[in-house]
């Protein structure tokens, strides 16, 4: 099977799916992989441009038929704060250090990592283990733009200010 467009969720009818892929969120941000159905059957993605897939999109092949997108749990950490003010100097430092992050309502998921999860309790948050499907923040420049302008590609792995 080739899939070769995306189907955003609720623009076709699950009915119409013959399969299932579960995805953890970096298998769903793609242009071309070779994904295993719940049925055991392979699909080839094939798209002209990377795309950011979502829990419940469909992959319509390429012979008709389509396979539905669903998100994989994953191992994350829910945040809790003891107010909103709280809640937001944590969302600042995780944003500092450039993590995946995602928004709740009075609650902040991301993946687990002990050391983020020492600082959040440092910083008076509270820390739970969850498994999950995981769908963060596509940040400010999803579009395709680069991230900071040209010239300034360097590694998001680290923790620093841009204060100046």
């Amino acid at each position: 099977m080739r899939a070769t467009g995306v189907l955003p969720a609720g623009t076709w009818n699950a009915a119409e799916a013959v399969d299932t892929v579960r995805l953890d969120h970096d298998a769903r941000h793609r242009r071309r992989i070779l994904l295993r159905t719940e049925g055991g059957q392979e699909v080839l993605l094939d798209l002209l441009r990377p795309v950011r897939l979502a829990e419940g999109d469909g992959l319509a092949l390429a012979g008709g038929g389509v396979v539905r997108v669903a998100a994989r749990p994953e191992q994350l950490t829910e945040i809790h704060a003891h107010d909103a003010d709280a809640l937001v100097r944590i969302a600042w430092h995780l944003g500092n250090r450039h993590l995946p992050v995602q928004f709740c309502g009075d609650r902040i998921l991301i993946r687990r990592d002990h050391v983020i999860e020492e600082m959040v309790t440092l910083l008076g948050g509270h820390v739970l283990p969850v498994v999950a499907p995981f769908d963060p923040e596509s940040g400010a420049y999803a579009g395709g733009h680069p991230p900071h302008g040209p010239g300034h590609d360097h590694d998001h792995d680290h923790d620093h200010d841009h204060d100046g």
